[in-house]
C-alpha cells in the first residue's frame, strides 16, 4: 500500500466546514458542512471515502453523495482520485454524520463516472488534485446530464474543493466560482481507515 496515498487518505478523513470564509465574503461563498467519511470496505483493495455536503442551515438535508477512491500506486506521480456515483443515492443520503448507512455497502452499490477522474501532485505537506486534459466528467441529476469540473487540494486540517458545475455551453453556474472553498478540518476521522487487510 503506497504510503502517500495513505497519508492523503488521513488527510482527507474528516468531518469539515468553511464558516469562517463564507462569514467573511457571504455574496460569494454559502457556509457549508462537509463530510468525508472513510468506507469501511476497501474497492479493489484500495481505500475509498464517502464524501456529502450540507449547507450549513440545513443539516438535515445533505446531498452531493459520491465516493472517491484512491487508487493504490507505488508510483506517486502517477496515483489518481476516481469518483464514483451511488445507484441509490438516498439509501445513503445523511450517512457522512451516520456511518453505520455504510455498513451494508458493497461495490455493486457504486456505479463509474467515466471522465471523472483526478490526478496527484504533492509538494510538501499539500496534494493537488486536477483533471487529466481535456477530461469531461458528466453526472446524472433530475433526469439531466450534468457536467462538473473536478479539483481540490488537501494539507493535514485543511481541504480546498476547486469544484464547479458548468452548463452546456461552459459557462460556470455554482461552486468555486470565485475561488476555492477553503475549509477546516473540525473533527479526525481516520481511525476509521481499513487499513490492515481483510
Amino acid at each position: 500500500m503506497s504510503p502517500n496515498l495513505v497519508l492523503l487518505a488521513q488527510w482527507l478523513a474528516g468531518e469539515f466546514d468553511n464558516y469562517p470564509q463564507a462569514y467573511d465574503q457571504p455574496a460569494w461563498f454559502v457556509s457549508l458542512r462537509l463530510w468525508h467519511r472513510p468506507l469501511p470496505i476497501r474497492i479493489n483493495g484500495d481505500l475509498a471515502i464517502f464524501c456529502e455536503q450540507a449547507n450549513s442551515v440545513y443539516l438535515d438535508a445533505p446531498y452531493r453523495q459520491r465516493v472517491l477512491i484512491l487508487r493504490l500506486s507505488a508510483a506517486w506521480p502517477a496515483a489518481q482520485i476516481e469518483y464514483r456515483a451511488f445507484r441509490q443515492p438516498e439509501r445513503f443520503k445523511g450517512a457522512g454524520a451516520n456511518p453505520s448507512l455504510l455498513q451494508d455497502l458493497t461495490p455493486d452499490d457504486l456505479e463509474a463516472l467515466p471522465g471523472c477522474q483526478l490526478n496527484l501532485t504533492q509538494q510538501g505537506e499539500r496534494v493537488q488534485a486536477e483533471p487529466p486534459l481535456n477530461a469531461k466528467c458528466c453526472f446524472q441529476y433530475s433526469g439531466e446530464t450534468r457536467q462538473v469540473i473536478l479539483g481540490f487540494e488537501a494539507s493535514p486540517t485543511q481541504f480546498w474543493s476547486h469544484d464547479r458545475g458548468v452548463d452546456p455551453n461552459g459557462n460556470l453556474l455554482w461552486g468555486a466560482i470565485m475561488g476555492a472553498y477553503e475549509f477546516q478540518k473540525r473533527q479526525d476521522f481516520a481511525a476509521e481507515l481499513p487499513l490492515r487487510a481483510s
